[in-house]
C-alpha cells in the first residue's frame, strides 16, 4: 500500500509542470510572444471583439491602473500571472504580462518560448532584455535589480524609447 501511494505522489510531482504548463491563455502567450501583433489586432473588429469578451469574463480592471487582474489562476509561459497590461506600460506600446517570478526564471522560459537568446543589460535598479523579432516587434523582459525580487515583467513591444 506504501509503494502505491508513494509511486502515485511521485506520479503528480512529475506531472506538476506539465499540468502547470497545460493553464496557459492561448491568447496571452500569442500577444506577449509577439506570435500575433495587438497593432494587427486593433485592426480587426471581430478578433478583438473576442479577445475584449474574453478578457472581461476571465479579468478583473483595475480601478488605478491601466491593468487587469486574473479572476482565477491563470498562467504564462507555466508562471502566475499577476497583471496583464493590454496597450502600454510607461513609455512603451504593447501587451505586456507581469508574471509572480523571479527574473532568471522568467528569462530561461521566454527565451526558451522565442527560440532564441535576449539581449540583456542592467541600469538604474533595473534588469532589461530585448530580441528584435521585425518591425513594430520586439520581444522585452524587465524586472527589479533588487536580488528578492519576484515579479518579472514581459511582453511585445511595438513602440518604445530605449
Amino acid at each position: 500500500m506504501k509503494i502505491a501511494s508513494l509511486a502515485a505522489s511521485l506520479l503528480v510531482f512529475l506531472a506538476t509542470p506539465w499540468l502547470a504548463r497545460a493553464a496557459d491563455e492561448p491568447n496571452l502567450l500569442r500577444l506577449a510572444t509577439c506570435q500575433d501583433s495587438w497593432l494587427d489586432w486593433k485592426t480587426d473588429e471581430l478578433r478583438m471583439g473576442r479577445f475584449v469578451a474574453h478578457l472581461e469574463q476571465k479579468f478583473v480592471r483595475s480601478e488605478q491602473d491601466a491593468y487587469f487582474v486574473p479572476k482565477a489562476a491563470t498562467t504564462l509561459l507555466g508562471h502566475p500571472v499577476a497583471q496583464v497590461y493590454p496597450q502600454s506600460v510607461g513609455t512603451g506600446l504593447g501587451f505586456s504580462v507581469l508574471v509572480n517570478v523571479p527574473f532568471v526564471q522568467a528569462r530561461q522560459s521566454f527565451e526558451k518560448q522565442l527560440g532564441r537568446p535576449l539581449k540583456c543589460s542592467t541600469s538604474d535598479g533595473m534588469r532589461a532584455c530585448d530580441l528584435s523579432l521585425g518591425e513594430k516587434k520586439t520581444a522585452m523582459l524587465i524586472a527589479s535589480d533588487n536580488p528578492g525580487s519576484k515579479t518579472t515583467l514581459l511582453g511585445c513591444y511595438y513602440y518604445y524609447e530605449k
